[in-house]
């Protein structure tokens, strides 16, 4: 990969790092970090300025998650209610009313975190969008996590090159885990106060109908 880059003028470089992190900030499955580390090493050879390419990394995931946000706000309504008929167990109106619960009150430092963990640099755009999040709170935890995210990658790839992708990949994979860990212990925290809400409801609903002549 470094000898590819070496072959490539800077300039084209980086297009092709901004374009493929913002690819898959969008929610296309590409190797965003493998490219941005690869160019970091590239970098300590002077090939490309280090300061340059986390800027464009940066713009790259805060506009390709701006875009998955967008597309998950406008498409998505739609995609929830086809899966909400064919499993409405997990995808119907109880279930999503949990989960933007969950959403709202965790959502920003979800779309922080995601962008250091793998498959929720993927989901976390699109996903905020589908559950609703505030598009000017979504920026906010966009911006930061991609200019984090962007300057972290950079900076240790540029000082300890090839290996700091080994730290990466490893801690990306371990940080998924705990973060599914977490996620589901939530999920139950969640279900199981929207249950007692909707059960309150129901009572309370009861016993104004009770009171009816």
């Amino acid at each position: 990969m470094i000898e590819l880059l070496d072959s490539i003028p800077p300039g084209v470089i980086y297009l092709v790092v901004g374009l493929i992190i913002g690819l898959e900030s969008v929610g296309i499955p590409l190797p965003g970090e493998i490219m941005l580390v690869s160019a970091g090493v590239a970098a300590s050879q002077g090939i490309v300025n280090p300061i340059a390419l986390g800027i464009v990394a940066a713009s790259g995931a805060i506009i390709g998650d701006s875009i998955g946000y967008a597309v998950g706000k406008r498409y998505g309504r739609n995609l929830l209610g086809w899966l909400g008929r064919k499993l409405p167990k997990h995808f119907g109106p109880k279930p999503v009313r949990q989960a933007e619960r969950m959403f709202d009150r965790w959502g920003a430092w979800a779309v922080f975190g995601g962008r250091f963990v793998a498959l929720l640099r993927i989901l976390a755009g699109p996903l905020a969008g589908i559950l609703g999040m505030q598009y000017r709170k979504f920026l906010i935890a966009n911006a930061t996590g991609g200019i984090a995210w962007a300057g972290t990658v950079t900076t240790l790839s540029y000082v300890f090159g090839l290996v700091a992708g080994q730290w990466f990949h490893r801690f990306s994979w371990i940080a998924l885990l705990v973060t599914v860990v977490i996620g589901w212990l939530i999920v139950r925290v969640v279900r199981r106060r929207a249950e007692k809400a909707d059960e309150a409801d129901e009572q309370e609903q009861t016993d104004t109908d009770a009171k009816v002549p």
